[in-house]
Formats: C-alpha cells, sequence, structure tokens
C-alpha cells in the first residue's frame, strides 16, 4: 500500500467547554484532492489550521511523508512544504500585492529585502497563475475578490508539497475559478497534495478525489467523490436524509411593495426596472459586475441613484436613507457579513438588538429596556434555529453559517415588509442553507415580500417566483414560474437570444 504523503491519527483539539475536534484519522496522498465535506462548526477548520501550523492539538499525531512532526507554528508548516490559502485573510493593508505575497519570505541582499527582487518574483507569480494584478498596489484598496487572489498566490509562492484551500472560489468570478481549477491539477500532477474545503456540490464532482465528511468534531466516513451522491453526502454531513433542500413555497403575490423605474447608478446601472409585491420571492442573477447587487442597494440607500425613481409602498424613496427605510419595513442582508452586517466583537445579542434599538427595546424615559431586549432576540433566534449557548457568544467567534443566522436574525427583530437578501447563503453549508430557506418559505408565506440576489443559479432557480436577470448593468430579462430554467437564464447572462415569457 502506498505511504500516505500527509496522515493525522486521532487528532484532537479542545477549547475550554469544547471538543472541537476529536480523534480525527485524515489522509492525504500523493497527487490527490481530498475535500472536508461538512456544517459550520463541524471541525474543518480546526482540522486544517492544526495541520497548518496557526494551531496546536491536544492529542494525536500529523505524520508527514511517513514521519511523525510537530507543527509548532505557520512558518514551521511552510518549511515542510505545507502552505494554506484561508478565508480569513492574513494580510497587510498598508502594504502592496508584492510585499505581502512575500511577507516574511522575502528575498535579501546584504542582509537587506531586495524589493525589487520581491517585485519580480511576485510578477512572475501574478503571471504564472494569470491573475490580472498590479503587484505594486495597495491590497486595501482592493476589492475583495482582488484580495482573494493575493492570499492565493501567498499559497503558491514556495510550491507546496500540501497545499490547504479553504473555500477559496467564494470571492471568484467563474473565468477566475476556471484558473484556479487548471492551477490544481497541474499541482496534482506535481505529485503534490491538496486539501479543499468547499459548500459547492458542484465543485465536489469537478475537482475531489475523495471525501472526508466530519460531524460535530468527528470523523463519518471517507467516500469516494466519483462513486457517491450528493444525497449521500448530506446525509453524512447532516445525519437526516435531506430529500428536498429547496422547499415548495406557495406563490400569492398581493399588493405591490416595491417599483424601481428606468433606474441609474454612480455604480453603473442603466434603465433598470423591477417590481416586488406581498407574498412572492423575486429572484435577481447575473454574472460578477452585471449590476444585480448595485440594483437593490441603490434602492436601499447604498449607492446614489442618478436617474429613474424609486416607490416603497406607495411612497417615493428614491433618494431615502437607509435608516428611513429600516423604519418604513424594508431590511437590506449585505453579502459581506464580517465587513458590512456584523459587529464582530458584540455579543450575537447585541448585534440582533441593534437594529431595533431606535423602537421595540425601549423601556421608561426612553432607555433601553434589557427585558424587552431578551425576549426579542429569543423569538429572532428561534425563528433561525440559533443554539442558545450563541447568543451569548462573542459573534466573531461563530461559525460562518450560524453568523449568517445572527444577520438573518437582526432582520426579524424588525417590523418588516420586503426583505432584500443579497447572496443570503454565502459560505454556509447545506444544513444551514435548509434551514434558511424554511425561514425564507414561512416569511413568504406570511406575506412577507422578498428579494434573493445571488450567483449560486441553483438558488434562485429553485426559489423565484420571478426571476429577473442582469447583464452589464442593465435588466436582460425576466422570467416567470416554469419559464425559470438553466437554459434559458444563461442565454440571457450572456445574450444568446433567450426570450423572456
Amino acid at each position: 500500500m502506498t505511504r500516505p504523503l500527509l496522515q493525522t491519527i486521532g487528532l484532537t483539539r479542545h477549547y475550554p467547554g469544547v471538543r472541537a475536534l476529536d480523534g480525527v484519522d485524515f489522509e492525504l496522498a500523493r497527487g490527490e484532492v481530498h475535500v472536508l465535506f461538512g456544517e459550520n462548526g463541524a471541525g474543518k477548520s480546526t482540522l486544517i489550521s492544526l495541520v497548518s501550523g496557526a494551531q496546536s492539538p491536544t492529542a494525536g499525531q500529523i505524520v508527514f511523508e511517513g514521519q511523525v512532526i510537530t507543527v509548532g507554528s505557520v512558518r514551521a508548516a511552510r518549511a515542510y512544504g505545507i502552505s494554506g490559502v484561508f478565508q480569513e485573510f492574513s494580510l497587510v493593508p498598508t502594504l502592496s500585492v508584492a510585499n505581502n505575497i512575500f511577507l516574511g519570505a522575502e528575498p535579501r541582499r546584504w542582509g537587506l529585502v531586495d524589493r525589487r527582487e520581491v517585485r519580480s518574483r511576485a510578477l512572475t507569480l501574478l503571471r504564472e497563475l494569470q491573475f490580472d494584478l498590479d503587484p505594486d498596489r495597495m491590497v486595501g484598496l482592493m476589492p475583495r475578490a482582488e484580495q482573494q487572489m493575493v492570499e492565493i498566490a501567498k499559497g503558491f509562492r514556495s510550491k507546496p508539497r500540501v497545499l490547504i484551500l479553504d473555500e477559496p472560489t467564494a470571492s471568484l468570478t467563474d473565468l477566475e475559478t476556471d484558473r484556479l481549477f487548471t492551477l490544481i491539477e497541474r499541482i496534482k500532477a506535481s505529485g503534490a497534495g491538496v486539501i479543499y474545503i468547499t459548500h459547492r456540490m458542484q465543485e465536489i464532482r469537478r475537482i475531489a478525489d475523495r471525501v472526508t465528511v466530519l460531524r460535530d468534531g468527528r470523523k463519518i466516513g471517507t467516500v469516494d467523490a466519483k462513486l457517491s451522491s450528493d444525497e449521500q453526502l448530506i446525509e453524512m454531513m447532516t445525519g437526516r436524509a435531506v430529500s428536498e433542500v429547496y422547499p415548495e413555497i406557495a406563490n400569492q403575490p398581493g399588493e405591490e411593495l416595491l417599483r424601481i423605474e428606468n433606474m441609474a447608478t454612480v455604480s453603473g446601472v442603466r434603465h433598470a426596472s423591477l417590481t416586488v409585491r406581498r407574498g412572492e420571492i423575486v429572484g435577481v442573477a447575473g454574472l460578477v459586475g452585471s449590476g444585480k447587487s448595485e440594483l437593490l442597494r441603490a434602492a436601499f440607500g447604498l449607492d446614489r441613484v442618478t436617474a429613474g425613481r424609486v416607490t416603497f409602498k406607495g411612497r417615493d424613496i428614491t433618494h431615502a436613507r437607509p435608516h428611513r427605510l429600516l423604519d418604513s419595513g424594508m431590511f437590506y442582508l449585505p453579502p459581506d457579513r464580517k465587513l458590512e452586517g456584523l459587529v464582530l466583537p458584540f455579543s450575537s445579542r447585541d448585534n440582533v438588538a441593534l437594529s431595533a434599538l431606535a423602537k421595540r427595546v425601549k423601556g421608561a424615559f426612553g432607555l433601553l429596556s434589557h427585558r424587552a431586549r431578551d425576549r426579542l432576540v429569543a423569538r429572532a433566534a428561534k425563528a433561525v434555529e440559533l443554539a442558545e449557548r450563541s447568543v451569548s457568544r462573542t459573534v466573531g467567534l461563530l461559525s460562518g453559517g450560524n453568523q449568517q443566522k445572527v444577520l438573518f436574525a437582526k432582520g426579524l427583530a424588525l417590523d418588516v415588509d420586503l426583505y432584500v437578501l443579497d447572496e443570503p447563503t454565502v459560505g454556509v453549508d447545506v444544513g444551514t442553507r435548509s434551514s434558511l430557506y424554511a425561514l425564507m418559505k414561512r416569511l413568504c408565506e406570511a406575506g412577507a415580500g422578498i428579494v434573493v440576489i445571488s450567483s449560486d443559479l441553483p438558488e434562485v432557480l429553485n426559489l423565484a417566483h420571478r426571476l429577473y436577470v442582469m447583464r452589464r448593468g442593465e435588466v436582460a430579462g425576466e422570467l416567470h414560474g416554469s419559464d425559470i430554467e438553466e437554459s434559458r437564464v444563461l442565454g440571457l447572462f450572456f445574450d444568446r437570444g433567450a426570450q423572456a415569457a
């Protein structure tokens, strides 16, 4: 039997009151892409943090090329050829792209950092990766997608023997994802191994050789990616059969809530129109840069409208500010929960209550009523299935799925008629997605209007009663009911002559 490239034996990690990883055995072969699959909080991030040297195990062993090793730091792991690219970027915003890529591993001359060589090597690496980035640009001024490319480039700088990729495509376009997968194939061909974390089933089908499923810190099993079905993986992950991820949502549209007419914005939207009624889910789809997010951000007052008109419940809100729209019953859930949606040092309780401070948790003399706050937060947490123990925890310490539940709960703490959900399930597992979809069903069937803006095409195909497709800042088409199918949507994405119903 061929000796594994990397192996963990009984790997365990305890925190006070929590066993994050419990005796996990894992193997990575040479030339293999091995996917770690599981719900948020299952132990995936803990496992890779131990292998990459970011944390130390409480018990167990890490074996590299047949030898037990002690990986006491990220630097020590890199010395073995183990390199990681994580969800949480380790970039210095005030440094250039080149300096970030080689931070801590700068080439030197006469004992000093050779800045010319740093730039030259970074430029060579970026060209090899086919990332169109300026090596001199300051990272803090770049959008998240480009920062993701810088983080990936850091992982490739030393030609690793083991490459760890944690949700690497979350901010990438389809073209950039294709390039990354091409690079992964090259790494496999060189005999290196890749540990890959993703929640996207289509990525597992495309690049994985084996899949190891974790649940509650324990290993459930390892399966051949080509021989396992989506249903099998979901059942292993959640501990229950999941025959239908997307619920059947009744479509009983009522009065019109939102009307956007011939909108243009500073962010590139042109002549766009859209309507949303009570009791329906309206999807908005499009490629990266199509304007799908910018359209609703402008309607919510986050981008400036330069032309057109926006009305909400019959009132002109074209230039209204977000706080006024919140008071009027419109809630916007942003796509980046950490940058725009949550106050990470605060508890979940305080994050949920923040949105309701002005009206719903006041006591005598306008002061905060802790009792009213706790009742409100408890109801919202129960609605999103947020565990009671997570309510008092610092939200920055929660898993991505639980953070997303807190973000949804902020909307439930208000009196909301229209929910605008921008990438509502980004970076969360299938089990959490299912519970959030069930919540959307309850809200919609109770009479709320919902807009789902999503880059996940199956999400909008399965949830939307009506679907708007954006292309180059304009509405390319509107599809209804049974006409919402993949071929028609893709035709509108790429201007292949698909006709809206």
